[in-house]
């Protein structure tokens, strides 16, 4: 039997209101429990459609046809009007959800973190990140005790900046197994457990066609070494692409695939982990920086 992390990013408005009671529907008709990770603060995710000049970016809209797969009300939220507040407009959507999966703080605003969380300093690193674990806590009525940063924007200095709120572990940035990052005074921090599994947007309509996805994606969970961890997404799987992931579930149970929260891969002794570092790098068929586990002394 295979055991796999599975890491349900909500980026939006849309994906928490729609997405979210659909997958919380489909994962409990499955018996799966999953890590959902929400962005609480306004919706401004539209204001990235100034990165269409960036080519890269435009042909990944193109490739994945966005605007039937995400929608023109997420396309464009945030740029001609103000964007709404997600969590306190679904606060019962997020409730609901923290009473039955692993719940943490993906983003206060996905969009600001995303744009320009590689320029600030630590002070507002670390005043971001409280203000959106101070909003999802006054939502689910309990400590947050994950994390993982939107559009795995991070390094050294994100990670640092995180050790303030003393978290179980984050999932913070791509790679191949969970470690121990090790922090500027030289001690280890909070367990990072990175996505090791291509997301549908990075592939689709690149490496495969959309009907041909779960074959592939459970194909590379197969041949996977290490702890193999899924994200998807609660605006794609949640919405669009809902049947596909019903599917995708369905096979992988026949294949003696089971998914569970991130926490549950930590070990009972998280010192047995390696250590390893955050640096800037890029993946295939992503747009931009993200922060690529690397181990200790490796050159960048």
């Amino acid at each position: 039997m295979t055991k796999v992390g599975l890491r349900i990013d909500v980026d939006t408005f849309r994906g928490t209101r729609e997405g979210v009671p659909r997958l919380l529907e489909t994962l409990n008709r499955h018996h799966v429990r999953a890590s959902f990770f929400f962005s609480v603060g306004p919706d401004n995710m539209g204001r990235h459609l100034w990165r269409l000049v960036k080519p890269q970016f435009l042909w990944k809209m193109l490739r994945s046809n966005a605007a039937s797969l995400y929608g023109w009300d997420i396309l464009l939220a945030g740029t001609a009007w103000p964007g709404k507040e997600i969590g306190q407009a679904n606060a019962a959507i997020i409730a609901q959800t923290a009473q039955l999966h692993e719940t943490g703080l993906h983003a206060w605003d996905h969009h600001a973190w995303q744009a320009r969380s590689g320029n600030w300093n630590d002070k507002q690193l670390i005043d971001d990140i409280s203000r959106g674990i101070t909003a999802l806590e006054a939502i689910i009525g309990h400590p947050v005790t994950c994390s993982a940063v939107a559009g795995w924007r991070a390094d050294n200095s994100v990670v640092n900046a995180k050790e303030t709120f003393h978290l179980r572990y984050n999932s913070d940035c791509r790679g191949t197994s969970l470690f121990r990052p090790v922090l500027a005074s030289g001690k280890t921090g909070t367990p990072q457990i990175p996505v090791t599994l291509p997301t549908w947007d990075e592939v689709v309509g690149q490496e495969v066609q959309a009907v041909d996805f779960n074959s592939y994606i459970l194909s590379h969970i197969q041949m996977s070494r290490g702890t193999p961890v899924y994200t998807i997404h609660a605006e794609v799987e949640g919405i669009a692409f809902h049947q596909n992931f019903d599917e995708l579930l369905t096979r992988a149970a026949d294949m003696g695939i089971t998914f569970c929260p991130l926490g549950e891969l930590l070990p009972d002794d998280i010192s047995t982990l390696p250590t390893g570092q955050i640096v800037r790098g890029k993946i295939p068929g992503r747009e931009g920086w993200l922060g690529c586990q690397q181990p200790v002394g490796a050159k960048q």
